[in-house]
This record gives structure tokens, C-alpha cells and sequence, in this order.
């Protein structure tokens, strides 16, 4: 089964992020999405002939969770902003944040100093499935550095072309503009599910 890119273009216009930088972040995941299917199918493929034991198939098997992560990092992203944001609302997400982290301003604080690291990345608020017990939790390039056994509830990229062309090396205005971009009912129909 083929998977296809979603359309994100709605997101057009939204405050904070130019045309052009979501135009090219949208072309990005779409890349994705490609390489994911093309991966699937060179699988297959050498799967049939039996040649498992080939450094083709070693490769394609390890960049196949690159490029699948990928595709649903960015699908999780787009997926959790909206041009109508409106705070959090009082509820179940909220007081589980404030929970974790003593108030919501102290899990805003949290999240922002994730965001604000070093490095290329993205920024995970996921849920323990087991425990519901919340993290604010760093992912380095796609496939490293996540919880196994949580739920992605917020996800935020601050890989460069997420920012670079509207903000330059001003990652902290770029954070700035997601936070007012959240949309919070995507993110509680996630801790919901």
C-alpha cells in the first residue's frame, strides 16, 4: 500500500510562517512521503528474491525509519497547528500539565528550553501509554531519542528549514510563532485517544 502525501495547504497564511517557508517545508515532508513508499517497494522486492542477508537490504532497512518518521513527524507537526489557536482550555490535558510540571507555565517554560537546545530536532510532548505520565522529550533526527512506549501529543520541528527562512538563526522568534499556532483541541483529541 502507497502512502500519499497530505494536503497542508490550509496552513497558508498562518501568522508567523511565510508562504515560502511552508510551501518548502510542505515539498520537504512530500520527499517523505516518496521516499517512504520507495523504500517499501525495494524491500518488497529483495524480500521476494530472498536476499535478506545484503548490505542492500541492511541500508534500505535502516533508512526506511528515517524516512518513515519523517513522514509522520511532519505529518504529527502540521497536524498540530491551526491559523484559528486559542489557549488551552481548561480540562484534562491542562491539569496534567500542570501536574508534571508544577503549572503550565512551567511546562511552556520546559517546552521552549527543549526547542531552544543546540542541535537539529524535534520537540515531543508525548504521554507515557502506560503510566500517563507526561514528558517533554528531545528527538534527534527523526529516529533517535524516543520513549518507547509513549504517545506524541504535541511536535514541534526545529530542524533549520522549519524556521531559517523566515527567522534566520532567530530559533526563540520561530518558537515564539508556534506557540501561537497550537492547535489544542488536536492535542487533547491525541492524549484522548
Amino acid at each position: 500500500m502507497a502512502y500519499s502525501a497530505k494536503n497542508y495547504s490550509h496552513l497558508l497564511g498562518l501568522a508567523g510562517f511565510s508562504d515560502t517557508l511552508l510551501n518548502n517545508h510542505f515539498a520537504l515532508y512530500e520527499g517523505y512521503v516518496k521516499n517512504t513508499n520507495a523504500l517499501s517497494d525495494k524491500l518488497k522486492a529483495l524480500t521476494e528474491k530472498g536476499e535478506l542477508s545484503t548490505p542492500e537490504f541492511a541500508e534500505f532497512k535502516r533508512r526506511f525509519g528515517w524516512e518513515w518518521n519523517g513522514m509522520r513527524m511532519h505529518e504529527l507537526y502540521f497536524g498540530n497547528m491551526t491559523k484559528e489557536s486559542a489557549p488551552l482550555a481548561d480540562g484534562i490535558l491542562k491539569d496534567k500539565l500542570a501536574t508534571a510540571y508544577g503549572s503550565l507555565e512551567n511546562w511552556e517554560k520546559n517546552f521552549v528550553g527543549t526547542g531552544a537546545m543546540r542541535g537539529i530536532g524535534w520537540v515531543v510532548l508525548a504521554e507515557d501509554a502506560e503510566t500517563g505520565k507526561l514528558y517533554n522529550v528531545w528527538v534527534n533526527e527523526h529516529d533517535l531519542g524516543h520513549l518507547v512506549g509513549t504517545v506524541p501529543l504535541l511536535v514541534m520541528d526545529v530542524f533549520e528549514h522549519a524556521f531559517m527562512i523566515d527567522y534566520g538563526l532567530r530559533r526563540a522568534d520561530y518558537i515564539a510563532s508556534f506557540l501561537k499556532a497550537i492547535d489544542w483541541k488536536v492535542v487533547e483529541e491525541r492524549l484522548a485517544a
